[in-house]
């Protein structure tokens, strides 16, 4: 199966979804819309944590990215593309803290015309299907490329695993026989400097509360100046109030709410949303860390300290060039790895390193 027909068969699969996102109801006679539709229905009825419109919200950011434009962009970067490899079976095992999260991972692998040995979460087992089936009905020579599994997962020739912490050290001990990616808790920051506008600070809200944040490029941890005024941001993030509507989130808030007024620990409460002055990165479901400053410089120092805990940086100061803009941490390119690991990188060298 040659680049171009893979470059083709995730363009149509953009195309297909954009086509789903833009019809109110599916009545198509298109089989592929029509079971995507399906499987969308099955996906927040039966995982209390993906709401229809967080799964809309990261389908249209699949969609964005499978353009012939930016797919031809992406593996422009990489020469050995065009060299059709002999297919490697690489064991991918997803996480399922937030909807198709795991659909990068299926992207690298058959663009590098291997193999792909999915595990499937048991949290998000239907969105992948669907976008397998599309894939496999558009492109027929994909067919014995995508294997899904829900079980353990046998006989491969490397594995993409992503899990929390605890399960890394068992996957590191598990799968050390074999090439691997292991990757573990990570959370986004945001340096802020105080001149954010009103829609930056929106922005921003999105950041680290989609998905109620559960993603790894959420942002749980703000950085603010020291005489910043905390009130504008909790403003900005009222929109999000809605939040409370999902039981599952609602516990969280009132439990560490609780815990907070028992413990008579100092926070914000915005009647949904929890901010609290800590030093940590990571932050529970429903509460924010945030931390004051007076040299941005050393922000940037302790942030480099602590870059193995960190996925991405959002900020607009000169002080870090390279940082993601607002509202752009659950919308990374092609070419944004998690973890900072290559992975279409590491798929390309396997032939070499397994012969």
């Amino acid at each position: 199966m040659n680049l171009e027909k893979r470059i083709e068969a995730f363009t149509q699969l953009g195309a297909i979804i954009g086509q789903y996102l833009s019809e109110e109801q599916v009545d198509s006679q298109d089989t592929r819309t029509a079971f995507l539709h399906q499987q969308v229905q099955k996906a927040w009825q039966e995982n209390p944590w993906f709401t229809r419109g967080h799964i809309l919200e990261a389908l249209r950011s699949i969609a964005a990215l499978l353009n012939r434009a930016h797919l031809e962009q992406w593996i422009l970067q990489y020469p050995p593309l065009k060299q059709d490899p002999d297919p490697l079976t690489i064991g991918v095992v997803n996480a399922g803290n937030i909807p198709l999260v795991g659909f990068h991972d299926m992207l690298c692998v058959l663009m590098s015309g291997h193999i792909y040995y999915g595990k499937l979460s048991s949290k998000d087992k239907h969105l992948p299907r669907a976008l397998a089936s599309i894939l496999k009905e558009t492109e027929p020579e994909l067919q014995d490329r995508i294997i899904l599994e829900e079980n353990q997962l046998k006989h491969f020739d490397a594995i993409i695993a992503t899990g929390s912490n605890n399960t890394a050290r068992y996957f590191h001990y598990y799968f050390k026989p074999y090439p691997h990616i292991i990757r573990k808790n990570r959370n986004a920051v945001a340096v802020l400097t105080g001149n954010e506008s009103d829609k930056e600070l929106e922005n921003l809200a999105a950041d680290a509360l989609l998905y109620f944040g559960l993603g790894c490029r959420n942002i749980s941890k703000l950085y603010i100046p020291q005489n910043a005024d905390i009130t504008r941001i909790l403003d900005a993030f009222s929109k999000y109030e809605k939040l409370l509507d999902n039981p599952k989130y609602a516990n969280n808030y009132d439990y560490h709410k609780s815990v907070f007024i028992i413990n008579q620990v100092p926070h914000y409460d915005t009647g949904f949303l929890l901010l609290r002055e800590n030093t940590q990165i990571a932050s529970p479901i429903s509460t924010l860390h945030y931390e004051r400053y007076n040299n941005i410089a050393r922000v940037k120092k302790n942030i480099e300290a602590q870059q193995q805990h960190i996925q991405c940086v959002v900020s607009h100061a000169d002080e870090f060039a390279g940082a993601i803009p607002f509202g752009q941490a659950q919308h990374p390119n092609l070419w944004d790895y998690a973890d900072g690991a290559d992975t279409l990188e590491f798929l390309l060298s396997l032939n070499s390193k397994l012969t």
